[in-house]
């Protein structure tokens, strides 16, 4: 496969990963695609894909797209039977910075607000953002007190999130009753 020609001068920082290869799918070469992109018909207009995988970054030119329940199914150029694509199982399909969808005004991407400080409306320091876990309704922020270990789920609505300083990496938040100690 081809090497990643891609990616020059562009660090693995600034990548989002919009896609898992999970699986094979069927005998010439597919393979299933769980997306993590909230456009999952971007991989539409996708002519090459670039792997993130065990042998490095990979840029590998696509055939076909289709869509199946939940995931994606994909047709990669050079990958012709199911040896081949099963290589591919637990690869990230990542894209530069560069092209990623353009946000919404209070929108952020996942990668650039986690490990943020994370404070009261009244100045009280929680600790870190820790992850994200998307839900059905809405995302939850999980936050970590490095030095106590306590972590605070919030979720991440306008009336619990009140701001997120991007220059001063610290987001601002107002702690509805019951979230402590989760």
């Amino acid at each position: 496969m081809p090497a990643c020609a891609f990616f020059g001068g562009i660090t693995l920082d600034d990548v989002f990963q919009i896609g898992k290869i999970v699986n094979t799918q069927g005998l010439k070469g597919e393979v299933r695609v769980f997306p993590t992109t909230d456009e999952v018909r971007r991989f539409d207009a996708l002519q090459t894909i670039v792997l993130r995988g065990k042998n490095g970054l990979q840029e590998i030119r696509v055939e076909r797209v289709r869509y199946q329940k939940n995931l994606v199914i994909i047709k990669l150029a050079g990958i012709d039977d199911i040896s081949q694509a099963e290589l591919l199982r637990g690869s990230e399909i990542v894209v530069p910075r560069a092209e990623a969808l353009p946000l919404d005004a209070d929108e952020y991407y996942f990668k650039d607000i986690l490990g943020m400080a994370v404070v009261t409306s009244g100045g009280e320091a929680l600790g870190n953002l820790d992850d994200i876990l998307t839900t059905g309704a809405n995302d939850v922020y999980v936050v970590r007190n490095a030095e106590t270990g306590e972590e605070i789920l919030i979720p991440a609505i306008k009336q619990c999130v009140l701001r997120v300083d991007a220059d001063a990496k610290v987001i601002t938040v107002s702690l509805l009753e019951g979230l402590r100690g989760l």
